[in-house]
């Protein structure tokens, strides 16, 4: 286990499209917060999208660029206006590069609670193991 991501090239990409695309929604954009853990085995991404159901979360692999939406849909209240309001609603945004150390064909994802856990399993060249010794 190293501890050190930098070795498996997991990084934050910039929030903002690259290739000049729009949003095309009519909402605020979030880029949640990401904890990302390593063990010998994997790497967990675990995200925090509050307020997004599993059925609003787009997950996508184009070209080693892992990408994660969430949309909100807020609640309303017929027949009420909206008189203080302290917290904002949004959809979430998130991109992470993958190296190919990642397996990317075994990559698993998880909603629980308003929290994603994704599992990149690293490929059987990342792993760690353990080298012999042998008889001289």
């Amino acid at each position: 286990m190293t501890g050190n991501n930098k070795s498996l090239e997991v990084q934050k990409e910039e929030m903002l499209p690259r290739d000049g695309s729009e949003r095309t929604r009519e909402s605020r954009c979030f880029g949640p917060r990401a904890d990302i853990y390593e063990v010998d085995e994997d790497i967990f991404v675990v995200v925090d999208l509050p307020g997004v159901q599993k059925d609003a979360v787009d997950i996508s692999l184009e070209k080693n660029i892992l990408k994660i939406n969430g949309y909100v849909n807020p609640e309303t209240f017929e027949g009420y206006a909206l008189a203080f309001a302290e917290y904002v609603v949004g959809d979430y945004e998130r991109s992470f590069r993958l190296s190919n150390q990642i397996d990317q064909d075994k990559i698993e994802a998880l909603l629980k609670d308003g929290v994603l856990k994704l599992r990149l399993p690293k490929a059987e060249a990342a792993k760690s193991r353990k080298i012999a010794i042998k008889n001289g």
